[in-house]
């Protein structure tokens, strides 16, 4: 029987939290083996065979649908927030494609005997608010009654063929423009554990909860040749997919790149995620420039799980101050430069 008295943390219904309880990178290419040799029909232009963001489809010379869905388990204790949070997320694969989000599908599994109702509204409530900012509406969904919380959505936008963005396009001599702070994972970890602040968690809502509106722009800025979220796999994890695609060499800036203070401090004290030592496990062997003072913090931080993190751009260098400015215009102070694309092949971090 539910006790009425006891209050409900959201986490401790789950084991894992947010995009850090994503599958293992390797596992999950185990899982999938070989790409299916059923053809594709010739308007599916983007599929799951470069592992971008979202499935496209073209629906005429002016139009292309645009089709993704991603959820999650709680990782914060407010339901609200916590519906909140997922739905920014799901809608990120949208954005991270240049494209602008037209409706939802909401997915729902709740352990119904653990549970209120009450939170459960709470939760969906949080999702539409988001959906609904982003000029989404929730149109429908799908419920079942689970072992854990998950809550989601299934994300549809449009966008030009001719203005899509993907996370293959990256070219030698573009810099890379990172939209928000990492460190989320770390986050999420302390808070578990009882030890982030206040302030820390007001940090890790507002970045979760602020969509990546700028991807929607990026395109018609001329100069912009690839984008993808950073999100479960960590920085590196995601900016390895997007050299894969393109057959290039990144080189980032540690110094450069957006860390939160606290989570940089929590990491440094033995603060992270599970998820942060597979995704190391998984990107590391990319990794083929360390500095001198390489660390087991520097593995922390590259590879912490993002949840609804920020957008990774590769652009031209002289489109670079018109990306900050547009990232900047719509509330993301913190986008900042962090690295360059160079011919050749992996990471290295200097």
């Amino acid at each position: 029987m539910m006790d009425d008295t006891a209050p409900i943390r959201l986490s401790a219904l789950a084991h894992g939290g947010g995009c850090g309880c994503k599958l293992d990178p390797a596992v999950l290419s185990d899982i999938l083996g070989a790409p299916s040799a059923f053809p594709l029909p010739r308007d599916l232009i983007v599929d799951a065979s470069t592992r971008d963001d979202a499935a496209v489809w073209r629906i005429n010379d002016e139009t292309a649908l645009v089709a993704t869905t991603d959820f999650f388990t709680p990782i914060v204790d407010d339901p609200e927030t916590f519906g909140k949070i997922a739905a920014t997320n799901a809608l990120s694969d949208v954005y991270a494609m240049g494209a602008t989000p037209i409706f939802c599908l909401a997915l729902v599994g709740m352990p119904v005997g653990k549970l209120p109702p009450e939170m459960i509204r709470a939760i969906l409530a949080g999702g539409r608010s988001v959906a609904e900012a982003a000029g989404a509406p929730i149109a429908g969904g799908h419920s079942i009654d689970a072992a854990e919380p998950i809550y989601g959505l299934v994300a549809l936008g449009t966008v030009h063929p001719d203005r899509l963005l993907t996370n293959s396009g990256a070219r030698p001599g573009d810099v890379l423009i990172l939209g928000k702070p990492i460190g989320i994972g770390i986050f999420s970890a302390a808070l578990k554990q009882d030890r982030l602040s206040p302030d820390g968690y007001a940090q890790m809502v507002a970045s979760t909860t602020r969509l990546n509106t700028p991807g929607a722009g990026l395109a018609a800025l001329g100069g912009v040749h690839a984008a993808t979220d950073v999100t479960g796999f960590g920085l590196l994890g995601h900016l390895g997919e997007m050299c894969d695609g393109a057959g290039v060499r990144a080189v980032i800036e540690r110094r450069a790149v957006p860390v939160f203070a606290e989570a940089r401090s929590l990491a440094a004290a033995g603060v992270r995620t599970g998820a942060s030592g597979r995704n190391w496990a998984a990107v590391g062997a990319a990794v083929t420039g360390r500095p001198a003072d390489w660390s087991g913090l520097d593995e922390t931080l590259w590879c912490d799980p993002q949840t609804s993190g920020g957008l990774l751009v590769s652009c031209a260098p002289d489109s670079a101050e018109a990306v900050l400015a547009h990232f900047h215009k719509a509330g993301h102070s913190d986008a900042a430069v962090i690295g360059r694309i160079e011919a050749g092949e992996g990471i290295a971090l200097v």
